[in-house]
């Protein structure tokens, strides 16, 4: 598959600032399937994106959906935009950010989403949102459960758990608004059994 060449250079770039900054400890990357996929996490900081994007390794192009200010932080947001993060306003039902989504997906590529929607101080403070399962199902992904050290600080270690790939079932064709939820909300509750994992 062609990579994306500015990803390549978002990644260069990125690496040393986040693997000094964070002390990263990654867990489970020999789970990350080939193909498509859809990466869910938990969600505390505008760095959580750029944090998953560098631990799942160089060779997996990873796309985030991401809260549409981080495209004018200086330099660093132009880069990510031509490396292709999608930037979503959530002022509105952002159609867009999910069709290009939904296109990276049927082209066996990975997209990250975090289920709650925001940034959470607490852990399991939000619901899940149904957006994931809707992306997972429509385009026959699996979900990746990630979770991410919730209390993060710079210049200390950051534990990043990869879960086991699952494949989402519905009873028919299309998913009901229920059965979505009850996805959305079973990988939110994967996400933080991971935290046990950590170590």
């Amino acid at each position: 598959m062609k990579r994306n060449r500015f990803y390549c250079l978002a990644y260069i770039v990125l690496w040393p600032v986040i693997r000094i900054g964070f002390f990263l400890s990654v867990q489970g990357r020999d789970r990350i399937p080939e193909g498509n996929a859809v990466f869910c996490c938990n969600h505390s900081s505008n760095w959580d994106p750029l944090l998953i994007m560098i631990a799942a390794g160089y060779r997996c192009q990873l796309y985030a959906l991401a809260k549409a200010e981080i495209a004018h932080w200086p330099v660093v947001g132009r880069i990510l935009k031509l490396a292709g993060m999608i930037f979503v306003d959530r002022g509105k039902a952002d159609i867009g950010a999910l069709k290009a989504a939904m296109k990276y997906l049927k082209n066996a590529q990975k997209i990250l989403i975090f289920p709650e929607g925001t940034r959470v101080s607490q852990e399991e403070q939000e619901s899940a949102k149904g957006g994931v399962a809707m992306l997972s199902v429509r385009t026959a992904s699996p979900i990746v459960p990630v979770y991410l050290d919730s209390g993060k600080k710079l210049f200390h270690r950051t534990h990043i758990v990869f879960g086991a790939p699952y494949q989402p079932q519905i009873a028919g064709r299309r998913g009901t608004a229920e059965e979505y939820q009850a996805i959305a909300d079973e990988a939110l509750r994967r996400i933080y059994a991971l935290k046990e994992e950590r170590r």
